[in-house]
């Protein structure tokens, strides 16, 4: 790899990778100082439905107001781009438009958006990094089928869990290990019954939005992430929800493997996490029966085998994401995306829910998500997590059951829907030519 030679390069020509970012809350804001201190690459374009935060987020740049233009059409902004001017819109889809801008990151948080900005960018064969990975884990499958179509790049950035994941486990196959589990650590435990209003109180201090803490106590993003991790990797789920016990370090490798060999799961190629000390850490339990590489392993590690734990004790989430930029713009590659549909995140009723009811997103008092194999969670009929925000009870759910297509309606408007049912069109279809081979 030669990202770095590649992109001073890039900076040497004084032409470097020009970004765009959607969304300026914590996570677009944090990447755009990350790309600033990257040689080679620079932030030209936000969009952000508050505009301030746009051009707040310029400002921390040490960007001059004078250099900064409000445009709301594409012309507008391709004119000021072409003298060197930076961008502000409250418009998410102008910014795949512009021929200037070489990749889009996509930061909202907000599914549907997500979705459209992606559908977006690759329509116009522009590289889209996804940070909202609830996004990802509901119509990535469809998503980076139309991206491998059309010739474009649709990825998930490295930084959070789902990538550092994925490279963890390209590293052991290219090592000649099998990988029998992908983990993350998880800093709390998880309360099912949190919400904005018991989150309140740390979100001010972590200056948080208390919905988005709300949804790491629930344990929703911990399964969103590990569904990532699955579907980009053919592992899968132990059990619904996974495991998700409290170990320490040096137990890992003896407790994130098949029961046979002392451990928690059925079999091998599992995902799962671990609360506690580990956070925020990812690792990967391999394994290897080879007598020369448990040899090697012995003398290189003390090790004695035949499994062993790749542990790298930190993800930096958005200041990380300025390398799946660079390898989308200069080598054309993917970080991390679903090449198969492994499992899924239902959606889980946190409350009582009653008849009528319209229910809030992710975070809210209304819902958490629990992963699932993807074929049990067809044969649940659950709706998948990404599908509930903005839909209506159909009948009474009990708090901690499963919405289904009988107890649940979605918001058939959105672009996020009709993905998802192409999606399912899609993967059936490739069933039905399996079952055709065979």
């Amino acid at each position: 790899m030669e990202l770095v030679r590649k992109l001073k390069a890039r900076e040497a020509a004084q032409n470097p990778i020009r970004v765009g970012i959607v969304g300026c809350g914590q996570m677009g804001s944090g990447l755009a100082q990350a790309v600033a201190e990257t040689p080679g690459m620079q932030v030209r374009a936000l969009a952000d439905i508050e505009l301030k935060r746009a051009i707040r987020t310029f400002s921390e740049l040490s960007v001059p107001p004078e250099r900064v233009t409000h445009a709301r059409t594409a012309s507008q902004a391709q004119d000021a781009m072409r003298v060197g001017r930076c961008v502000v819109t409250e418009d998410a889809l102008l910014l795949p438009r512009l021929e200037s801008l070489e990749a889009i990151v996509e930061a909202t948080g907000v599914l549907d958006v997500g979705a459209h900005v992606a559908w977006e960018c690759i329509q116009q064969r522009k590289p889209i990094i996804m940070m909202t990975i609830e996004t990802d884990v509901t119509v990535g499958y469809r998503l980076n089928h139309e991206a491998r179509r059309v010739g474009a790049i649709y990825t998930a950035a490295s930084g959070d869990e789902p990538g550092v994941c994925k490279m963890l486990h390209e590293q052991a196959i290219l090592m000649g290990f099998e990988v029998v589990c992908l983990g993350k650590g998880k800093n709390n435990s998880i309360d099912m019954q949190a919400t904005p209003e018991s989150c309140a109180a740390e979100a001010a201090v972590k200056g948080m939005n208390p919905r988005i803490l709300a949804s790491f106590k629930d344990g929703t993003k911990t399964m969103v992430e590990m569904a990532a991790v699955a579907n980009s990797t053919g592992l899968v789920p132990d059990v619904p929800g996974m495991h998700g016990p409290r170990v320490e370090l040096a137990d890992l490798e003896r407790t994130f493997i098949p029961r046979r060999d002392g451990g928690i799961f059925a079999g091998s190629g599992r995902v799962d996490y671990s609360t506690g000390a580990i956070a925020p850490g990812v690792f990967a339990v391999v394994y290897s029966d080879n007598p020369r590489v448990r040899k090697d392993m012995k003398f290189i590690t003390r090790s004695e085998g035949p499994y062993y734990l790749h542990f790298r004790p930190y993800h930096l989430c958005d200041i990380e994401t300025p390398q799946s930029i660079a390898e989308a713009v200069l080598l054309g590659e993917r970080t991390v995306t679903a090449e198969a549909m492994c499992a899924e995140v239902v959606c889980v009723a946190k409350r009582g829910l009653s008849a009528g009811e319209k229910v809030e997103g992710l975070g809210s008092a209304d819902i958490y998500g629990r992963i699932y194999e993807y074929a049990e969670a067809c044969k649940l009929r659950a709706i998948p997590l990404g599908l509930a925000p903005g839909g209506r009870v159909r009948a009474p759910i009990a708090a901690g059951e499963i919405m289904t297509v009988s107890n649940f309606d979605p918001d058939r408007s959105t672009l996020i829907y009709r993905l998802r049912q192409e999606q399912d069109a899609l993967l059936q279809s490739a069933i039905g030519e399996t079952a055709g081979e065979s």
